[in-house]
């Protein structure tokens, strides 16, 4: 322990923060697109046409089921040959590392953020949806002005908690030689031999930003359970 130096830190620090600020970044990214596209598939799947919710819940599934690391894995090497094949290009378009970890973990949040809002719209008493089309409201208008409001108040804690989860899993970007904050931490501690000081550090951040907004997740649920 006499020989740990922390100094290392400090002087990299600006690019400690470059990298945590593309880790947030991609976090609120992926979490909007995530909830964009986890709402149309939460619709998809409560929709009374089989075969629309056969194939949301077939997406659904299949991602729930597949490690995010492979999902990364097989979008950035396996797409560019399936566009390769499909366009008849010579070469596999590069599609790059940045675009690939932001497509890749939107389409993979969005499985579980679908199950999010597919629970908080059930959640909706159905006298609710009664009352607005006897009251002249489309399809449409029910799940934009009544349902998803509600909805999304009623999911608020549980979609930050998969917020904080999808904080945690973008350090899986590393594997793409992508400078997000662990990958930071990792160039300068191999640069410097100091991997103890630099992974310490790493946690030690996680684990505060992480614990804040875990205590801000059950301020809401306290808050939320108080208006019902």
């Amino acid at each position: 322990m006499n020989s740990l130096d922390f100094s290392a830190i400090s002087t990299s620090l600006p690019y400690l923060m470059g990298g945590l600020g593309y880790t947030v970044q991609l976090t609120v990214i992926a979490c909007l697109g995530g909830i964009f596209f986890g709402t149309l598939l939460a619709l998809a799947r409560l929709s009374s046409i089989k075969l629309l919710s056969n194939v949301a819940a077939g997406y659904v599934n299949l991602m729930r089921s597949i490690p995010l690391i492979l999902v990364i894995f097989w979008f950035y090497f396996l797409v560019p040959l399936v566009l390769q094949a499909i366009t008849g290009a010579e070469r596999p378009p590069q599609i790059g590392a940045d675009r690939s970890a932001y497509i890749t973990f939107i389409m993979f949040e969005a499985a579980f953020f679908c199950e999010i809002m597919r629970a908080g719209i059930q959640s909706i008493p159905k006298g609710q949806i009664g009352a607005s089309y006897a009251l002249g409201l489309t399809y449409g208008q029910t799940m934009r002005l009544v349902v998803l409001p509600q909805a999304f108040r009623n999911m608020l804690p549980v979609l930050l908690t998969q917020t904080i989860i999808l904080f945690q899993d973008t350090s899986l970007v590393y594997v793409l030689s992508v400078t997000d904050f662990l990958g930071a931490a990792s160039k300068i501690a191999q640069r410097d031999s100091r991997l103890v000081e630099m992974y310490s550090f790493v946690a030690v951040v996680y684990l505060v930003i992480c614990f804040t907004l875990s205590m801000t997740v059950k301020a809401l649920q306290k808050k939320t359970q108080i208006i019902r």
